[in-house]
């Protein structure tokens, strides 16, 4: 994330890489692309930059900040 936005709510970027390398390692000993599923993410991530935050006077709840993976400080 960049350090400057607010904040910020995704896929796992490292989950992600991990999927697709099994993905290749299957696709290399042979498996066709077409025979492997399409998959979504299943794990997200909230970020939330508390500098930024105070620079433009924004309060974030308590509530939103316990729920944050990474918090910004």
């Amino acid at each position: 994330m960049n350090d400057n936005g607010l904040m910020s709510y995704g896929a796992n970027v490292q989950v992600l890489w991990r999927r697709a390398a099994t993905y290749v390692d299957k696709i290399l000993k042979g498996t066709k692309p077409a025979d492997l599923p399409v998959e979504q993410p299943m794990k997200f991530n909230l970020v939330i930059n508390l500098k930024a935050a105070k620079q433009i006077s924004v309060t974030i709840s308590p509530n939103v900040l316990a729920r944050a993976d990474r918090v910004i400080r």
